[in-house]
């Protein structure tokens, strides 16, 4: 299975949702590169199951567990230089609700493509290594270059700009400021810019819930104090890079940069960003790219959301087919799912926008 990421940075991650642990392997993370452990251990409660009513009820600690690559000096940890390795313990795994359709492809999951692909023996339980499980020991690796890139100046914020079709404010794309990812960051639970929107989404998220269906949404994703710059043209550019990292997010399925497809419609003249002066340095009047060009950073905010789908297991029957007797049958999904998986995706999206800017950030050739 691909399951390796970065250019400077290595990461790969292991394990699947039911087994006793899953972990990440990073190398290339500079040595002596210090991080809180508290400030961790907050972005991956974030993330966790089980925090509140719109997220499945399975609980999980996701303690981060450093067997090697960390040392604690002066209250800090501090890596050292070695290959970082860390595992969080799954503990409240019920791999029975799936014993009973384990060879009838749930809708929407990877159920079908994986057994077709690795055969009877692929471990599908909970989803098994496809499932958004995986994504907490990302949030390891994520946590750390978030704060790395914070010592830099780089901060990285994210809001839920829309639960189905109820909508969010929108970041300015000219004027995002470290002040507003700041705010974004005090409201970890429900990240948005309009609490009055916010509140509206909740019972949306409520209203879903209790029919046993789900509803996703678009998550917006800032990053302020780059320089400009960073990144390559083709295939090595910023968006790439970002794309690659936030599609391994399994719920993700459409990515886009500033105005993004809305671009489309647009003339030249209405489209390009014109360039001015501010002091002695170079901005543009507006920033419908995004904050990059050619495939490198302008110095302007980097903005980009992501469309995350509704969560495909629910409780409302369903039709598949039965991959033994091979014929039609109906689906009642069993287990603990969330309603919604955007509120606990927007620190994963921070996470892996962390470790693929604190990538572009190593590449020899930057100029910043």
């Amino acid at each position: 299975m691909s399951t390796s990421y970065g250019k400077n940075i290595n990461i790969t991650v292991f394990g699947g949702s039911h087994d006793p642990e899953i972990g990440v392997i990073a190398d290339g993370l500079p040595a002596g590169l210090s991080f809180d452990l508290a400030e961790l251990r907050a972005l991956m409660k974030r993330r966790a199951p089980g925090q509140n009513s719109y997220s499945t009820p399975r609980k999980e600690a996701d303690e981060p567990i450093f067997l090697s690559g960390v040392d604690e000096i002066d209250g800090r940890c501090v890596l050292n230089g070695k290959e970082l390795r860390a595992v969080i313990r799954n503990t409240n795994q019920r791999s029975a609700d799936y014993s009973e359709t384990a060879f009838i492809p749930r809708p929407s999951h990877a159920d079908f493509a994986a057994r077709m692909k690795y055969g009877e023996a692929v471990d599908l339980r909970g989803g098994g290594h496809f499932s958004g499980r995986l994504t907490a020991p990302l949030c390891i690796v994520g946590g750390i270059c978030l704060q790395a890139l914070a010592e830099r100046g780089i901060r990285i914020g994210a809001h839920i700009a829309s639960i189905g079709s109820i909508s969010d404010d929108r970041f300015d794309l000219v004027t995002v400021s470290e002040k507003e990812l700041s705010l974004l960051s005090e409201r970890t639970e429900f990240p948005v810019l309009n609490e009055q929107t916010g509140e509206k989404m909740r019972t949306l998220i409520e209203a879903v819930r209790a029919e046993g269906d789900s509803v996703g949404g678009v998550i917006e994703c800032a990053a302020v104090g780059l320089p400009a710059g960073l990144g390559e043209h083709m295939f090595f550019g910023v968006e790439n890079r970002l794309s690659q990292i936030l599609f391994g997010i399994p719920a993700v399925k459409g990515v886009e940069f500033g105005n993004g497809f809305a671009c489309a419609t647009l003339r030249g003249s209405q489209n390009n960003d014109a360039f001015t002066l501010d002091g002695d340095r170079i901005v543009t009047k507006t920033n419908r790219a995004g904050g990059i060009l050619g495939g490198m950073t302008t110095g302007m905010p980097l903005v980009f959301r992501v469309a995350v789908k509704p969560t495909p297991s629910i409780a409302l029957e369903q039709d598949s087919v039965d991959m033994v007797t091979m014929q039609p049958t109906k689906l009642s999904i069993k287990g603990r799912h969330d309603p919604c998986i955007v509120p606990r995706a927007i620190p994963v999206v921070e996470a892996v926008t962390a470790i693929a800017l604190f990538d572009l950030l190593l590449d020899e050739n930057t100029t910043s």
